[in-house]
């Protein structure tokens, strides 16, 4: 996959590693001009290719997909300063658009990618058009999503406690983000468990910084999220609507924290109908062959595509 050079971040040069695909392509460099553009923002633990079940449809792949991944994950490589905040992974995101000369995107934002699509739409309003936030992490850490976090992080630090792998301690930590991600499924996993302060330490806006979101937010909640009750995503609602913020909330039954994989048939409809009320001009044609960028690469790691058993 393609990658750009960054020198202007405060830490040092970054290297991003991204992937863009448009109704034609499924991996290119420039992105079509003439449609509306999607930034997929990942969460923690799994890079961009936790979206591929977006990038394989062609319902959402009428507009331009771009997705990078984040310091620390993927194949993007720079140095994680110990003080990383969703300050400093936002200001990331924004001058990675505008290296890439990006228009104005929607955001497709999962878990920690909330928390970051958030501080975007806060600190470079002009660089968004609309919010879809799977997951949203726009309060306070729960207590027991904290211990949770702080659990799996101990486990996987004392699991590589003197450079060598503990697979007692590692497994615990495996199993626990799997619980936690996506309910009780057996999935592998790609990233260690990384960026846990701006779980822990990540600071909620206030309503006066919420009025900073001029445009339309959907929050999306899965119903078996194990972490993260109806009510935490409810309450983050009422404080985006008391910002005059035009929001709204879906709720997905049998779906995880990460439920835009296990229940992707659902979700994509429902964002690909949020994008078009927004759309001012003709909506774009349908493309019905196309391939995920990282189809090949995930089928020579296990995946099957289109089998929709638990164990897959």
């Amino acid at each position: 996959m393609p990658s750009i050079k960054v020198f202007q971040v405060a830490s040092g040069p970054v290297a991003f590693n991204y992937t863009i695909s448009t109704p034609t392509s499924n991996s290119t460099k420039q992105i079509d001009p003439n449609l509306p553009t999607v930034l997929f923002l990942h969460p923690v633990a799994i890079p961009q290719e936790v979206f591929t079940l977006q990038f394989g449809d062609p319902m959402i792949r009428q507009f331009n997909l771009v997705g990078v991944d984040m310091r620390f994950h993927g194949g993007t490589r720079g140095k994680v300063p110990v003080d990383f905040d969703q300050e400093m992974a936002a200001e990331d995101i924004a001058i990675f658009m505008t290296e890439m000369k990006l228009p104005p995107c929607h955001i497709f934002a999962l878990s920690l990618g909330t928390v970051i699509a958030l501080q975007l739409a806060v600190s470079y309003p002009e660089k968004v058009l609309s919010l879809f936030l799977f997951s949203p992490l726009g309060l306070e850490e729960p207590q027991v999503a904290a211990e949770g976090r702080q659990a799996i992080h101990d486990a996987w630090i004392n699991g590589w406690r003197d450079g060598k792998p503990h697979y007692e301690e590692l497994s615990y930590a495996v199993q626990g983000t799997l619980e936690l991600l996506f309910y009780d499924r057996t999935l592998s996993i790609s990233q260690a468990i990384v960026t846990l302060d701006i779980f822990l330490n990540r600071r909620p806006h206030s309503v006066e910084e919420l009025r900073n979101i001029k445009v339309p937010v959907k929050l999306v909640h899965g119903m078996e999220d194990v972490a993260y009750p109806l009510e935490y995503s409810q309450e983050f609602l009422y404080r985006l609507q008391d910002a005059g913020v035009d929001a709204s909330l879906e709720a997905i039954a049998g779906a995880s924290h990460f439920g835009c994989i296990e229940q992707y048939s659902i979700v994509n409809p429902i964002f690909h109908d949020f994008i078009i009320q927004q759309l001012e001009g003709p909506v774009p044609v349908l493309t019905k062959a196309v391939v995920s960028p990282w189809e090949s690469k995930l089928i020579k790691k296990g995946w099957v595509p289109d089998d929709d058993s638990e164990e897959e």
